[in-house]
């Protein structure tokens, strides 16, 4: 049987805690590096669904990419929802680990995984973006691209403000939220198109006037395809190790 600490240890590596953005809080939100641990479950969020899950699979550890600590709590009154998932958690002796914005940073386990998953042939990571691959597409009209990311994503829905006859090739992605200060770099680039799971209005009509289509896919459609992957991967590191992926509305058994 494995420690906490071990899978903790890997998850460090492959995404240090010191790449995250200051805002962010990754790392144990709860628990310990040192309780066994032979079955995970990996989440985008703590939720009582994927905490249900942990229990009756007898999970002892939850692997999340938001943390649930993440500003705004300071208190762990059961009356209130994070308090009761809280207490829960930790009544049950389950340890919670957080990698956000330092697995975004890795483009092997988060938006390069989702430019394969929308059909890139490749992709490659700017220069002066902080987060998001650029991915080369078979040229095809923006209609049919935002017809394929819902497919792709198994969504129900994806939003764009631009004419659908326009051309889409060269695209910027990252899951999650569009950060606007990548603007400049991706004008650089010849990006067509930005693909993200959410982009401000403002944003959408910036990029529209700097002749850049935008495709809004949803948060947690672009950041759930991350999970799987992730859970591959740790298997391979730690073959006796059961994991279980809760996405929300899918769950995947691995």
């Amino acid at each position: 049987m494995y420690k906490t600490g071990d899978v903790i240890d890997w998850m460090n590596s492959k995404f240090p805690p010191e790449t995250a953005e200051a805002y962010d809080n990754p790392g144990i939100m709860f628990g310990s590096s040192t309780s066994d641990v032979d079955k995970l479950v990996i989440c985008l969020d703590l939720t009582s669904r994927a905490l249900d899950l942990a229990k009756s699979e007898s999970a002892q550890m939850i692997i999340t990419h938001h943390p649930i600590i993440f500003g705004g709590i300071d208190n762990v009154n059961e009356d209130l929802p994070h308090g009761r998932l809280l207490s829960k958690a930790i009544r049950n002796g389950i340890t919670c680990f957080a990698a956000h914005t330092n697995l975004d940073k890795n483009p092997e386990y988060s938006n390069g995984v989702l430019a394969d998953i929308l059909g890139a042939a490749s992709y490659e990571v700017p220069e002066d973006v902080s987060c998001g691959v650029i991915g080369f597409f078979d040229e095809m009209k923006l209609g049919e691209f935002k017809e394929k990311i819902v497919k792709s994503l198994s969504s129900s829905g994806a939003i764009s403000i631009n004419d659908p006859d326009r051309k889409v090739a060269k695209v910027f992605v990252q899951g999650g939220a569009f950060d606007e200060e990548s603007i400049a770099a991706l004008l650089k680039c010849g990006v067509d198109t930005v693909v993200s799971g959410e982009i401000k209005h403002h944003v959408t009509l910036l990029l529209e006037e700097y002749g850049i289509a935008s495709v809004i896919a949803g948060h947690n459609a672009t950041e759930r395809v991350f999970m799987p992957h992730l859970a591959k991967e740790l298997e391979r590191s730690f073959p006796e190790l059961k994991i279980f992926v809760d996405n929300g509305n899918e769950r995947f058994f691995n």
